[in-house]
C-alpha cells in the first residue's frame, strides 16, 4: 500500500455515495453512548456533573467500511477514533476509565489546564490503571476549543494500534456556522492481510523523523468524503494524531480563516497559502467557505513531504444552499478569549533550552541519561519512556511569576514540542514577532528553529515538557516542569 491508496482527484460522484455521505451526517448528529453516559453531551448526574465512562480494550477495526478483513487495533468503546467528548466549558466532568487491555494505560487530557493528578503521566501525576482496574478523573475544563484524549502509558503501541479521541469544550456562544465538524487525522502501516506493522520503537525511526505510516485516515477511514452544499460556512476542527506525521494541507479553496491554534482562540486570519501546517497533537480550527459544482468530489492536498505528497480524500458537493451566505468581514469571527493569565514580559524570568541528539545531530556532551536507548536530549539530558518517579525538573518555577522561554532545535529533524498543563504565547520564531497572538500548547520547530514562549506559571505540579513525535519522547526527548 501507498499514498497513492487514498489519494482522489475532483470527479465526478455518484448519486448513491451522495446519498451515503448524508447518511453519514446525519449518523454523526447522533448522541454517542459510553456505558452509561451520554458521551454527546455529557450526563447530568448532581451540581451540573457530567459523567462519562470509557473503557479501552482491543478492537476490530474496518478502515474502509467494507467486507474486507477488519483491522486488529486498541480502541476506547470500540471506536476508532474513540467516542468524541462534548462538554461545557467550566462544568465539572468526571471519567471513568476502565482498562480492559493487557498492559498498564492511562488518559492524558491534552491541552487541558487541568489539577496535576489529573494530567495522565504515570509515575508522576497518577500510578497507572493496571490491566482489569479503573482510574477516574475529575476536573473542570477552565477553557472552549478543541482538545484530545490519548494514552500516556506504552504511548508509542497503545496510541499506534488507535487509542485516541477527541474533546471539545462547547463555547456558550458558539460561531454562527452551517456545521460545525472535526477531522481526527491519523496515518498507519498495514500489511497485505489489514493488519498493523510491528516494530514500533525501533532505534533508526527513533532517531530520524519518527513513525510515518502509509495511509491516512480521517475519522478512522480512509474513504471518508465530507458532503456539502455549495454556499455553507463551515467550522472544520482539524486534529493531528498522528506518531510523527507533519501535514500541510491545501484549503486554498475555500478561503479558509483561522479562529483558533491548540483550542484557544487567536485573531481570525487567512494562513499563507491557504494552506495549514499540523505538527503531531496540534490543533486548527477553520471557518470555511464552501463551494463547488454538484457531484464533484474535491482532494485536499497535503504537500508537506514534496515527494510524498497525496490527495487526502476530501469534500463533495451534493446541492447548493437556497439561503447560502458570504462569510462577511474576517473580524466577525472572532472567538471569546478563554481565561488565561497575561504574561508580564518585562518581569519575565528566562529559561533557554536547547533540543540536541539524533541522528546527524550528534550526542556529545550528553549527561544524566536515564537510558542506554536515548537518542535525544534537552539541555544535555535525556529522559526516556512515558514519564516515571523521580524524574529530576528541568527547572523549578515560582507559582504566578511569568516565565520567557527560548527554544532552540540544535538538531537536524522537526519536534512539535509539547508542555501539559499549561497554555503559552508564541512570541518569536527565529527572531520574528509571531503574529495574530497566537496560544498554544504545542509549537513546532523546523531544524534550527529557534522560538520564543511566554507563559504564567499559575498551574503547580510537576509538568512533562516533551517532544509530540512519541518516538522522540520515548528515547529522551522529555523532561520536567515543576511549579511550586
Amino acid at each position: 500500500m501507498s499514498h497513492r491508496d487514498i489519494g482522489w482527484s475532483s470527479r465526478s460522484f455518484s448519486r448513491r455515495q451522495a446519498l451515503a455521505c448524508l447518511a453519514g451526517l446525519a449518523a454523526t448528529a447522533m448522541p454517542v453512548r459510553s456505558g452509561q453516559a451520554e458521551v454527546a453531551s455529557g450526563r447530568t448526574v448532581r451540581s451540573g456533573l457530567q459523567e462519562i465512562f470509557l473503557t479501552a480494550s482491543a478492537a476490530d477495526h474496518n478502515f474502509w467500511a467494507d467486507s474486507g478483513p477488519a483491522t486488529g487495533m486498541l480502541a476506547y468503546d470500540g471506536k476508532v477514533p474513540g467516542p468524541v467528548l462534548r462538554v461545557k466549558q467550566g462544568r465539572p466532568l468526571r471519567v471513568t476509565l476502565h482498562n480492559r487491555l493487557e498492559d498498564d494505560t492511562t488518559i492524558h487530557w491534552h491541552g487541558i489546564r487541568l489539577p496535576n493528578a489529573m494530567d495522565g503521566v504515570p509515575g508522576l501525576t497518577q500510578p497507572p490503571v493496571h490491566s482489569g482496574e479503573a482510574f477516574v478523573y475529575e476536573f473542570s475544563p477552565p477553557d472552549a476549543g478543541t482538545f484530545w484524549y490519548h494514552p500516556h502509558a506504552n504511548s508509542l503501541q497503545q496510541q499506534g494500534r488507535g487509542l485516541a479521541g477527541v474533546l471539545i469544550v462547547e463555547e456558550d456562544s458558539p460561531p454562527a456556522v452551517d456545521r460545525d465538524i472535526h477531522w481526527v487525522l491519523t496515518d498507519w502501516r498495514l500489511d497485505d492481510e489489514r493488519q498493523i506493522v510491528g516494530g514500533f520503537g525501533n532505534p533508526m525511526e527513533a532517531g530520524m523523523a519518527g513513525r510515518i505510516g502509509s495511509l491516512v485516515s480521517i475519522n478512522g477511514n480512509f474513504r471518508q468524503q465530507e458532503a456539502f452544499h455549495d454556499g455553507e460556512i463551515v467550522r472544520l476542527r482539524l486534529i493531528n494524531a498522528c506518531l510523527a506525521r507533519i501535514m500541510r494541507l491545501d484549503f486554498s479553496r475555500y478561503n479558509p480563516i483561522v479562529i483558533a491554534i491548540d483550542g484557544q482562540p487567536c485573531d481570525p486570519h487567512v494562513p499563507v497559502d491557504g494552506r495549514v501546517l499540523l505538527g503531531p497533537a496540534m490543533r486548527v480550527d477553520l471557518i470555511l467557505s464552501m463551494n463547488g459544482r454538484p457531484g464533484r468530489l474535491y482532494a485536499i492536498r497535503d504537500d508537506f513531504y514534496p515527494a510524498l505528497s497525496y490527495d487526502l480524500s476530501g469534500f463533495v458537493c451534493i446541492g447548493s444552499l437556497s439561503r447560502g451566505r458570504a462569510p462577511g468581514d474576517i473580524g466577525q469571527w472572532s472567538l471569546p478569549r478563554n481565561p488565561l493569565p497575561e504574561p508580564d514580559l518585562a518581569a519575565a524570568a528566562r529559561i533557554g533550552i536547547t533540543i540536541q541528539g539524533g541522528m546527524m545531530g550528534g550526542m556529545g556532551g550528553m549527561m544524566g541519561t536515564a537510558s542506554s536507548n536515548a537518542a535525544w536530549a534537552i539541555n544535555g539530558s535525556s529522559m526516556t519512556g512515558d514519564g516515571h518517579a523521580g524524574m529530576r525538573p528541568l527547572a523549578t518555577l515560582e507559582r504566578h511569576r511569568t516565565y520567557h522561554l527560548s527554544i532552540s532545535n540544535d538538531t537536524a529533524w522537526w519536534h512539535p514540542m509539547h508542555l501539559h498543563g499549561l497554555s503559552f504565547l508564541v512570541l518569536k520564531k527565529n527572531g520574528e514577532s509571531v503574529p495574530h497572538r497566537k496560544w498554544a500548547d504545542t509549537v513546532l520547530l523546523a531544524p534550527r528553529d529557534l522560538v520564543e514562549i511566554a507563559f504564567v506559571a499559575d498551574n503547580p505540579g510537576d509538568w512533562m515538557f516533551h517532544c509530540h513525535v512519541t518516538d522522540h519522547q520515548k528515547s529522551g526527548l522529555m523532561t520536567v516542569l515543576r511549579i511550586t
